[in-house]
């Protein structure tokens, strides 16, 4: 395998109502106090790292940590809106016992199909994948041999993590990305990819 490219892929912090489950999708909620100092204990975690660049989500929760991690290792982040979480459509900001309560049909049939089916006015794990994956592509090709940060969401990360390891979108909940999830891919010259870390 030759020419790596590394990806330090960063899950955001702790949100503002992280006590419930709750589809938060396009909804530009804030950073609870602790979710900071997370970002801010992820710092140690880069150092002898060379990052030559830094992407991440346009939604708060993402800008503010690529901010704070950008400004430490010298690099302004660039914010791409294919980055954003999943759009949840008429779901968001719903609890999940909100959602079982109003929508049981439409819940099960998610789960069901969580790889197609698409909430009223939202999109499928397709279509997220089909916007994300084009992002980390370019970026890979664009870097080549260098080291970048990408600061993204939950579910994004599990979709650039599956495609990594050549693994079907139906997995997704198969990997966990707790909140400010450290993640490592490398990826080759010859298309190979191999990932480092998971949820570190």
């Amino acid at each position: 395998m030759t020419g790596r490219t590394r990806i330090y892929l960063i899950r955001h912090g702790e949100v503002e109502g992280a006590d419930t489950r709750r589809y938060n999708g396009h909804a530009d909620v804030g950073l609870s106090e602790f979710g900071i100092a997370q970002y801010q204990s992820l710092k140690e975690r880069f150092d002898g790292v060379q990052i030559s660049a830094c992407y991440c989500s346009d939604l708060t929760r993402c800008v503010i940590g690529a901010e704070m991690l950008g400004t430490h290792l010298g690099v302004t982040p660039v914010k791409n809106s294919n980055l954003r979480e999943l759009n949840i459509g008429i779901w968001e900001r719903m609890t999940w016992t909100e959602l079982m309560e109003k929508y049981p049909v439409e819940w099960q049939a998610r789960l069901d199909d969580i790889v197609n089916y698409r909430v009223p006015q939202g999109e499928s794990l397709q279509d997220m994948n089909d916007r994300v994956m084009p992002v980390i592509k370019d970026i890979v090709q664009r870097h080549q041999g260098e080291d970048v940060l990408v600061v993204a969401h939950g579910g994004v990360n599990r979709v650039i993590l599956l495609n990594a390891i050549g693994t079907p979108l139906s997995s997704l909940f198969n990997i966990e990305q707790s909140y400010c999830g450290f993640n490592i891919i490398d990826y080759y010259a010859d298309g190979k990819a191999v990932v480092k870390l998971v949820n570190g």
